[in-house]
């Protein structure tokens, strides 16, 4: 998964929590970096036809940059998934977090195959927990 992938996935999560448009400043502090660094990548996804922005009112993915985002998204699933069910990683959020940036699509379409994804994937993601709601779940048990 790639930085802008990171970025249409955090814009995904957001829109879902604040239901509209994702503020810059929401985005800066979930990805960890600058509001800079925010509108910088915007301005890309936008020239790509991937997102849209509107100046004080946030931003908005299209057609196109929201099925991009919940394919990034899916994929994390699917590291979350393999470090909690398969390597039993403790603080898989935080790994996963670490490894989406590294991890492609082949390498994740093969943990696909051995993880129990649930079949309603990317959308049972809690987006204020930041994980599978299905994982939210089963360590509450």
């Amino acid at each position: 998964m790639n930085t802008a992938d990171q970025y249409l996935k955090a814009i995904y999560l957001v829109q879902r929590i604040e239901d509209g448009p994702a503020a810059t400043g929401t985005l800066a502090d979930r990805l960890g970096v600058s509001p800079a660094s925010v509108n910088e990548m915007i301005g890309k996804l936008q020239d790509r036809g991937l997102a849209d922005h509107e100046k004080y009112k946030g931003v908005t993915l299209t057609d196109d940059g929201e099925e991009r985002a919940r394919d990034a998204l899916q994929t994390y699933c699917i590291i979350e998934r393999f470090l909690r069910n398969v390597l039993e990683v403790e603080d898989f959020p935080s790994e996963a977090k670490a490894l989406e940036s590294v991890i492609d699509e082949t390498v994740a379409e093969r943990l696909d195959t051995i993880v129990d994804r649930e079949p309603q994937c990317p959308d049972c993601f809690d987006a204020d927990a930041d994980m599978c709601a299905r994982l939210v779940e089963s360590d509450a048990d």
